[in-house]
Order: C-alpha cells, then sequence, then structure tokens
C-alpha cells in the first residue's frame, strides 16, 4: 500500500467514524517510511516539513544515491542530492534522464514534468554573496537549494572586505533583499560588514578557504559566532544548503 493509499484509508475511517481524529494525528504524523535494505526512506518528510527528503551524497556509493533519489522521484514532485560528484549523477542520470546536475554547486535536482518551483512572491528574493570567488561552490548550494524551494535567487560574488568599494556598490541589491546569505573565508568578516548595513536576517556561511591559521572555516566559524552586528545567524561551515534551506524558510 503506498501512501495515497494509506492517507485515503486513514481519512476516509475519520469521516465514517471509525478512527478518532486523535489517533489519526498520530497516524499521519508517523507513516511508515520505505525500508529498501540500505536505506529506510522517509516520503512522509513534505508532509510534516513542508519538502522532501534531501539526499547527502558524500559517502554513498553511487547506486545507492541512484536507488534512493528513484525512490523519492517516485512521490515527490522535486528531489535535491547533495554534495554529489559526477559519478553519482551519472548513476541517478541511468534511472532518471531529466536529472540535472549543478556542478558548482555539486546538487542534482530532479524535477518532475509541470512541476517546476515558481516564486509565489517574485518581489521577495534571497540574495547570496560571497567574499571571494573560491567560496562560489558553497554559495552556489545555498542558491541552487532556495531556488529549488521556490524562492528567487539573486546572486553577487567576489565582494569581499579586501576591497570594500566593490560591497558599496552593491547597497541597491542588500537593500532590496528580503534574506541575505553571505559566505566567506579566511576571517569570515564580510558577514558582519553586510550586518551592519542592512536591516533584514542575514545568514553568515562560514567556507574552508585561507591559510594554515584559518583551520579549515574554523577561524571564520568563530569570527561569525562573535559578530557584533545585529540580525546574523550563524550555519555550519560549508553549509550552503542549510543556508539556502533556512533562508527559503525565512524568504517564504
Amino acid at each position: 500500500m503506498n501512501k495515497t493509499e494509506q492517507l485515503h484509508n486513514i481519512l476516509h475511517a475519520v469521516k465514517s467514524g471509525k478512527m478518532p481524529v486523535d489517533e489519526a494525528f498520530v497516524a499521519l504524523r508517523d507513516l511508515p517510511y520505505e525500508d529498501i535494505g540500505f536505506a529506510k526512506i522517509d516520503h512522509h518528510r513534505s508532509l510534516r516539513t513542508g519538502f522532501p527528503e534531501v539526499v547527502f551524497c558524500q559517502g554513498k556509493q553511487s547506486e545507492h544515491v541512484a536507488e534512493i533519489v528513484k525512490r523519492l522521484a517516485e512521490k515527490n514532485a522535486v528531489v535535491l542530492a547533495t554534495r554529489a560528484d559526477e559519478e553519482a549523477y551519472e548513476a541517478v542520470k541511468q534511472v532518471i534522464p531529466e536529472a540535472v546536475y549543478h556542478k558548482a554547486a555539486r546538487v542534482i535536482v530532479v524535477t518532475q514534468p509541470g512541476c517546476a518551483k515558481v516564486p509565489a512572491d517574485a518581489d521577495k528574493y534571497i540574495l547570496v554573496v560571497t567574499a571571494g570567488t573560491a567560496d562560489i561552490p558553497v554559495a552556489e548550494e545555498a542558491a541552487v537549494t532556495a531556488e529549488s524551494m521556490g524562492s528567487r535567487v539573486e546572486r553577487v560574488y567576489d565582494i569581499g572586505v579586501a576591497g570594500l568599494h566593490r560591497l558599496l556598490d552593491q547597497k541597491g541589491k542588500l537593500d532590496g533583499a528580503n534574506v541575505i546569505i553571505v559566505c566567506a573565508g579566511m576571517e569570515g568578516a564580510l558577514a558582519s560588514v553586510v550586518g551592519g548595513l542592512v536591516d533584514k536576517p542575514v545568514i553568515a556561511v562560514p567556507t574552508s578557504i585561507g591559510y594554515g591559521a584559518s583551520f579549515q572555516g574554523l577561524a571564520a566559524l568563530l569570527s561569525m559566532l562573535n559578530t557584533c552586528a545585529e540580525g546574523v545567524a550563524v550555519v555550519n561551515i560549508d553549509n550552503g544548503f542549510g543556508a539556502g534551506y533556512f533562508g527559503h524558510l525565512i524568504n517564504k
């Protein structure tokens, strides 16, 4: 019995009085997952959180990634697979030819025909900015995630604090954004500077870019956590996906 049949049976049982509302609530909240041996796929995630389970590809065998994505795509309009390499993409493409690979972001996106996400309010957008060009992969992971979920995304790259005039030239875009995602490595100072210029939420993403004392992004993480600017939230090192997801929740 698939998820749709289960839902119909529960709803009919409630309508007929055979199942109390409280019992139905518990059943809907904890619908069974799909156990395929090497993974337990949470098909009910979209009903609980508003978006399907996202596949984290790093460390998984390519054939496992392909099978998980295939099962998710059978029941969801949009499927994301993050931290995917070319091998994982080729495996997914064998079973889902329409899958799209965003190489810079390392994200695979599967969208069912006619189900492309269209921003509900095109005037509201997430602005993704980077301190340097080396931060773009993390920024693109954030941007592609938010776009796939249905947000309009604008991008401004390479405007770090070593040349503040580049940032100030983008003040119009900063002011127009509903949410700003700032990706920066080295000392991570850009998040504080942006936070001090705008009156909207800033999501800071420390990246693992920098010389030895940056400790693979730890220095940027600590700098962002210690910011004096108000309205700045910080996600984990290189977590573009988390920033894009959170940014969309704010933007919508």
